[in-house]
């Protein structure tokens, strides 16, 4: 995820102040990882640097002075470009799990056994999200979804490599 493209974002409804940017970006993004002050203002901090945004005003508090940020037209054509292009797809053609799948074999350890780890491990993440899910708003929902349907994916290849193994075996120890 771009934090600099999403804070930009978050600025088109008007002027924030990073702590208000921080607070809106948890609140809709960050519920898993959410945002440190230090990385907010040292995106703004390039923002600024970039011409993407401008102070919008300082205010004196009980602390340091707060700064307001609003988004430049620069800034509002770097949002939409970055809107507009799609994402790359992972592939994971480098998997660290098939790496370790492939080792267990080649070391004459359990691939099976590995595998049957994974998979108790995928189904637990499965009924924690599952769980989630259920509890949270239509946001939280697709985002779990998406984490879903990726572990789904996971553990049809797991399935298949374990039906494979032998083969794999054979391959990789010659």
């Amino acid at each position: 995820m771009s934090i600099g493209h999403t804070l930009l974002g978050l600025l088109e409804s008007g002027p924030r102040h990073g702590y208000d940017l921080k607070r809106a970006f948890d609140e809709k993004f960050g519920h898993d990882r959410p945002l440190h002050y230090g990385q907010v203002y040292s995106t703004m901090s390039r923002l600024l640097k970039n011409g993407l945004v401008e102070v919008d005003g300082i205010e004196a508090g009980g602390g340091p002075e707060r700064k307001r940020y609003a988004i430049t037209d620069a800034g509002i054509t770097d949002v939409a470009q970055w809107l507009a292009q799609p994402e790359r797809p992972e592939p994971y053609l480098q998997s660290t799990l098939y790496t370790k799948v492939v080792l267990a074999l080649l070391t004459r350890r359990s691939a099976a056994d590995l595998l049957d780890a994974q998979r108790a491990e995928h189904l637990r993440l499965m009924r924690i999200l599952t769980d989630r899910k259920r509890r949270g708003d239509l946001a939280d929902q697709l985002i779990c979804d998406h984490a879903l349907f990726h572990l789904e994916a996971d553990l049809r290849w797991l399935e298949l490599t374990a039906t494979r193994l032998d083969q794999l075996a054979t391959e990789v120890r010659t």
